[in-house]
Order: structure tokens, then sequence, then C-alpha cells
């Protein structure tokens, strides 16, 4: 039948599709479906740069220098179609660098400012990023101007930093060296609400608990990226909102004093904007027609005028002199009483009570007009809140105390998610090592491999005892911020050592084996946990009738206790491990979508994940011993075992009544086999994951499947070599 002449609904001559406006993705028609998109979001195809390009070489012949002058440059070039608040684009660059990076949150480390992700949706579209695709057009000559070397990412944060340097503040420092994504994250969890600025009750057990707050979520409603500024769900109550604010705060991990020094530092400088109502402003970017070109937020009465910009619907500047560093903030918040009042655009603020006029800050576009100054909630919180009280005294009394702990916070607020120094680049790196940096001294690379092997191979230690050590001491790895990993051997420290996953028993006893072998050869710890884990996957491979080396790569190095913020790290706990067969408890999120989380931290795609998981099973390290998905007869060697018996119509998987988990039986006897968990007959169920298990399984494919699972455990081991890269 000749098609050529075939249209579709309302006349249409194209297909419709994902690409076209119609949602007929697998998800929605079964929503209940493994959705393994998370695995392959920012693969090749979406990447527009040549196969060769290494960003890492590109970023080291930056012109730094010329970068950094550029942007200082245009703070002061105010353009007519954006003017800038007092001719000075500071406020504006600050509040894109601080929302940049104030989407992270410590629990799973995603968000932040490493990839440029306020670029695309559904950053870009937030309401508490209202108008900061302004700025980013305004940067956009820079941009142009130096072009790959330069990223997205780098550029928006040094961006803030200029600004504070431009307005009087010495910085602490600036690592360039973050690396664009080219599409929207698909990874992060931002919460379940169907609608922007949902009332927080959403997101706890008990609003009055803010700890309850869902994890990983640090935000307090959907859209935004801290607290809510005119208080707890839109009602304004300083001591409750600064329960809040330590939360949030302490999930990006802020503690007190950097939280105060970042809300104060944060409105030294700049101004709020809410000069109208709220139904003149325009749409988002992403709900705006194609003739906007990517803006939104339209303003129809801005007539060119700084002071009519709409972004959070409050308005005014926090101190008198908004576009320098100074105390100001400090004295207008403790030197003046404050009372509720209500901006142009509706939204609840602070203003002062009998302020002299000489005293306030003049309007953003006419010095001639003078204007009340503001504070939010949250500011209100440093004032109320005897903790937040007492530190903002310490700063008032001291301003170079105060610069100093801001600068620091600034730095970590906005590097937290690099991961370690070795990703700095530039000449504005400090020197000094800082312990959210997770810093790592450097290793020996200068023993002798094999020699070490040897005594590896005659320690008495078996294959899977090693696997499994060098295996949860790399799973640690999380992609999203860059921490963890095997580099550190911090699997022997606090809290790692005590973590049920990693079976503490079990590693101190191999840990007392191969801590030995380090010191007598010279080798650190770290590299000698991978190697043992090497040497058991190879002589695994070996008894499976194959001969597979298994790369290494020396110079991992030990960490300290003293440098190992060991609170922070409690975040990195496996609490489920698909791999290993290993949950916890009990949760609600199947277990199948905890592996897939944790695959994509390890920055392994479906056919990694796949080949990883089979392998680990027939090699026998499953958590404690567990025999669920062990389908093999040959224990211990590296095999297709578990594809092949996955894959045998000859069996039938049949549910066991009493733990969730499953028998599988032979047909024609009924006699039960293997027993296997969710995790392991996803494999086998979804249908994209089966078409792996399928090529793995093939008589042809032994072979490789010994190959591939090396290539996808060196990756995992080597997830954290930042220093084997370009």
């Amino acid at each position: 039948m000749d098609g050529s002449n075939i249209t579709h609904p309302a006349g249409c001559p194209v297909m419709h599709g994902g690409n076209t406006g119609m949602d007929n993705s697998v998800t929605k028609w079964w929503p209940q479906a493994l959705n393994l998109d998370i695995l392959h979001q920012h693969g090749a195809r979406v990447n527009p740069m040549d196969p060769d390009y290494d960003h890492r070489s590109a970023v080291k012949a930056l012109d730094f220098e010329g970068v950094k002058a550029d942007v200082k440059a245009l703070m002061t070039e105010s353009q007519d179609w954006w003017p800038a608040d007092w001719g000075h684009y500071g406020g504006l660059m600050i509040r894109l660098a601080w929302h940049s990076a104030g989407s992270y949150r410590m629990g799973d480390g995603r968000g932040g400012a490493g990839s440029g992700n306020i670029r695309f949706a559904p950053l870009n579209s937030w309401p508490d990023n209202a108008s900061l695709d302004k700025a980013r057009r305004l940067l956009w000559p820079v941009k142009k101007k130096y072009g790959n070397a330069l990223s997205w990412a780098d550029l928006i944060i040094l961006s803030g930093n200029m600004a504070y340097e431009s307005m009087g503040l010495k910085t602490f420092g600036f690592g360039f060296g973050r690396e664009d994504i080219w599409g929207p994250e698909k990874d992060v969890f931002w919460g379940n609400e169907s609608e922007w600025l949902a009332p927080s009750e959403q997101r706890y057990e008990d609003l009055e608990t803010p700890s309850t707050l869902a994890n990983p979520l640090a935000a307090v409603h959907m859209g935004l990226i801290y607290v809510n500024p005119e208080g707890v769900n839109g009602n304004p109550d300083p001591a409750k909102t600064a329960l809040q604010v330590r939360e949030t705060f302490a999930r990006m991990a802020m503690n007190d004093e950097e939280t105060a020094a970042l809300t104060c530092g944060g409105h030294t400088v700049g101004k709020a904007h809410g000069s109208g109502a709220v139904d003149r402003i325009g749409v988002d970017p992403e709900s705006e027609g194609v003739h906007t070109q990517g803006l939104g937020w339209s303003n129809p009465g801005h007539e060119r005028k700084a002071t009519n910009a709409f972004t959070s619907g409050i308005e005014g500047a926090w101190t008198k002199h908004p576009t320098q560093w100074d105390m100001g903030y400090f004295d207008y918040l403790f030197d003046y009483e404050w009372k509720l009042a209500k901006s142009p655009a509706g939204a609840w603020q602070w203003e002062p009570e009998n302020m002299p006029e000489e005293e306030k800050p003049v309007d953003a576009s006419d010095g001639s007009i003078r204007k009340n100054p503001i504070m939010t909630d949250a500011d209100m919180a440093m004032k109320v809140d005897p903790i937040y009280n007492g530190i903002c005294q310490r700063f008032r009394a001291d301003p170079d105390y105060f610069a100093d702990t801001f600068a620091r916070a600034w730095f970590k607020l906005t590097h937290r998610d690099m991961g370690p120094k070795v990703n700095y680049h530039g000449p504005d790196v400090p020197a000094e090592d800082l312990i959210w940096q997770d810093p790592i001294p450097a290793g020996s690379t200068s023993y002798d491999v094999a020699a070490v092997k040897a005594k590896i191979g005659a320690c008495g230690l078996t294959d899977a005892e090693m696997i499994a050590t060098a295996w949860d001491s790399a799973r640690t790895f999380r992609g999203s911020d860059k921490r963890g990993g095997a580099n550190g051997a911090r699997i022997r420290l606090a809290p790692q050592k005590d973590w049920v996953a990693n079976e503490p028993d079990r590693l101190a006893k191999v840990l007392k084996v191969l801590e030995p072998i380090a010191a007598e050869s010279g080798a650190s710890v770290a590299d000698v946990i991978v190697l043992a884990g090497n040497v058991g996957v190879e002589r695994s491979i070996k008894a499976s009738g194959h001969d597979v080396a298994v790369p290494f790569s020396q110079g991992r190095g030990d960490a300290t206790d003293d440098q190992t913020d060991a609170e922070s790290f409690s975040v990195l706990e496996p609490l489920a491990d698909g791999f290993r067969n290993f949950q916890k408890e009990a949760y609600t999120v199947k277990p199948e979508a905890m592996l897939l989380d944790r695959a994509q931290l390890l920055g392994l795609n479906a056919g990694e994940m796949t080949v990883l998981v089979g392998g680990l099973r027939v090699l026998g390290v499953n958590h404690g011993g567990s025999k669920h998905g062990v389908f093999t007869d040959r224990v211990g060697q590296l095999t297709n075992d578990f594809f092949v018996n996955l894959t045998d119509m000859s069996y039938s998987w049949e549910p066991m009544e009493k733990d969730g988990t499953y028998e599988l039986r032979d047909r024609k006897s009924g006699a039960a086999r293997f027993t296997a968990t969710s995790v392991d007959l996803v494999f086998g169920s979804n249908s994209v994951l089966r078409a792996y298990a399928e090529v793995y399984a093939q008589d042809d494919n032994a072979g490789k499947f010994a190959r591939d699972f090396v290539a996808a455990w060196t990756k995992v081991m080597n997830a954290d070599r930042f220093d084997l890269r370009s």
C-alpha cells in the first residue's frame, strides 16, 4: 500500500510524538514502568561539541584575566532593554549566581551550579528565578567572545564574584572548570507538587517541625530556592521562618554562622523588585511564544526604568548604598524597628518605622527620590532568632570578620558541587584546603604493582571478600557533586566503617589483612583495596575459562579523620544497593528504582548497570551472603549464567508468599532452583533491560560479557580519579 497520501489527525502531515508536543511516552500509558531515561540523559548524541573536545584541556588555555575584566566591565554598562539598578548590574548578577548554586542539596548532591542547569527547564522558569533570563542575556557577549573554554556554568558563577569585587568585597577565590550540560536534568527530584508555590504542607510531615521536610529536598515550596521570603506559607512570622531557614541551609551543608553570613551578605547589595501588580507580568520563558526568543516575565509597564523591573514581588533595597559592600545591612536591621507592609505587587515585607528621609536609599532609576528600605521575613529572622542575632552582633562588631566569613561561605556555596580541588583551574584557586572539599593527600605511584598483587593473591582472603570491599569503597561516588569514591579510603574511617551496607565485620577482617600490605609496599590503602578487588575479578575470570586483565592506575591517597567531615559524609550512606542486592529497610520507593538512582550517580548507562549486576551476582558478593539472584551453580566464576538462566523459558518465576521475593521453578517438575528479588527480575521484565540481558545471554557473548564487566568495573573504581582525566 502506498502511504504517501496518508495524513494524521487534523490534516497534519507530520508524525506526532514526544518531539512535537503530544505525550505518547511509555510512562504516560504505563506510569509504573521503570523509566531508564536518567541513565542516558547527557550522552554524546545531545552534546554539540566535537567528539575529541576535552573541556578540562580547553579551560586551562582560557584568558582568565581577560574574562574577569570583561565581566567586571559589563557591571556598569547599563542596557536600555533592561537597565541596571543605580547603573550597576551587581545585584542582578549575584542573584543569578546565587540561584544557580542555591539549588544544591547535600542529601543526594544534585542541583547546584556545576553544570549550568539554570539555562534549562524547570529552573529557567521557576517563579523564584523570575527575570534571571535577562542576566544570562547580558552575559552573552562575554560567552560569545571566549567560546567553548568558558562554560556557561563558570560564567554564571564568575559574574557573581566579579559583582562583589566591583562593589568592594575581597572574595575568597574562584575556580574555573565547570562543564555545561546540553539539556534538562531528568534525574533531579524537585518535589511531587503539580503547581508552583504549592502549600508547604505538601512537603512536610509536620509543618511545625522543619526537619520533617521530605528528603532530599531543601526548598520549602516547588519553585523556590530556599524559604518563602514572605514567611511560612506566605504568613509573616520571623521566629517560624528562622526554623525553616536553619533546616534549609543545613541541607545545603551550611551551619548557622555560614547561613547568617550568606543571608546578610547577600542582602548587603542590590534590591528586590515588585513595583507593580503581578497580573501585569508575562508568563515564564518555557510558556512564552517563539517571538520572545526564550525570554519570559515580560513587564509591559517597564518603560526602560530599572525601578519598574519585576522579580520576587517584594520591593525595595536592604541598605542605603546598595552598590557598595558595607555594614549598612546591620545598621538598618538593628537600629530601627520594623513593621509589616505590603509591596506595590501585594507581597508581605517589613519596612522601618520613623526612618529619617535622608537615611533612606534612593530610587534605582531616579536619584532625587528616596524610598523605604525593606526586610524579608528571613531577614527579620536574623534579628528575632537568638542564635542568628548573636552571630549578627559579632559580625557587626567586626566588619573584617563578617567579610571573611561571608567570602568563605560564598565560595563554599558556589563551589560545593565541583568536587576535589583537582577540578579547579585558574589563578584564583585558594591554596587553603577546606574540609568540605574532602581533601585527600597525594598517593604514591612508585611501588611495584606486580609485587603487591602477588602479596594480595597469597593473603588468604576470598575473591568475594576482596571484590565486595573494593565495590563498597567505590560505590559511594556521586557524580552529582563529585563526592565519595574509593580515593581516600574513607571506608576505613567513621562513619563509613560502621555502615550496615559495608558489613563492618567483613570489612574489618579485610582491612586487617590489606593495611599491612599497603604499609610494607609503600602503596596507599586506597590503592590496595581497589587492587585487591581487581585481583579477585581477574581470578574469577580465569576460573570461567577467559583471560581478561583488569586495568589499574596507581596514585590514590589515604584521607585522615582530620580531613573528613564525618557528619557530612553520613548522607552518602547506601540505604540500598541493588548491585549487591541490599536494602537497609523497606522503602516506599521500589528497590529497582533505587538501583537506577545509584547507577546514575555512579555515571553508568543501562548497559553498564546490567553487566555489573549480572556479574556481581555470579561472583557471590551479595550483601550478607544472600542467594537471591545468584543464578548459577558456578558461584565465584565470572560467567554469564545470570542472564542465561533469567531468560531460559524452561523455568517460571513464582512469587513467594512471605517476603516479596520470587522462586525460579522448573516448569515440568515444579522444583525450585533459584530465588530472586524484584531487582533481579527487572532485567527480564523491563523491555529495555531485557534487550541488554539477551545480548549477554547469547552463546557467542560469554567473552564479551567478561570484557564489558571489566570495563564497567574499572569505570566505577576510577570514577573519582579526576587526576587521570585530561
